[in-house]
């Protein structure tokens, strides 16, 4: 059995990069991606994002229930998007993610999906890490995983 890395995207310098690629149910009636599909392959960014800086979910959990005490959850706690053009069905896309800060129980990150070179769709997240259903500090191996390397911003 595989770990799924291979399809999980991949990594280049800080910004992580995943193909989608764009399906019938993703689409409304005119062949356009629906807005809300935006945000579920956004959401796969993010994952396969950790997956690939080698947070693995469930030892992170153990980690929050010695740090933080009690099980830990992510949740977005604002998102802004601009839809700037439209992607079609068939259309292979790149979700690309990168962190641009962590700083107590948030983190800030950057999205964007693209069609080949050509940005379709910008977004700034801000998600917080619960524990025990209260904001917690995300754990330090976490932290140090999502920091960006370049600004040094803990």
């Amino acid at each position: 059995m595989t770990d799924g890395h291979h399809l999980a995207g991949r990594i280049d310098g800080e910004t992580h990069i995943l193909p989608v690629r764009v399906y019938y149910e993703d689409t409304d009636f005119s062949g356009v991606v629906y807005h809300a599909s935006y945000l579920r392959f956004m959401e796969r960014g993010r994952t396969d994002f950790l997956r690939l800086l080698g947070v693995a979910q469930g030892d992170l959990f153990e980690t929050a229930k010695e740090e933080a005490g009690g099980g830990f959850f992510f949740v977005v706690r604002s998102m802004g998007i601009e839809f700037l053009k439209p992607a079609r069905i068939d259309d292979v896309l790149t979700v690309e993610t990168r962190t641009e800060v962590v700083k107590g129980a948030t983190l800030n990150l950057a999205q964007r999906v693209k069609r080949g070179g050509e940005v379709l769709v910008e977004a700034s997240v801000r998600v917080a890490f619960l524990a025990g259903g209260k904001p917690v500090r995300i754990p330090d191996g976490l932290r140090q995983a999502m920091t960006p390397r370049e600004t040094g911003a803990a």
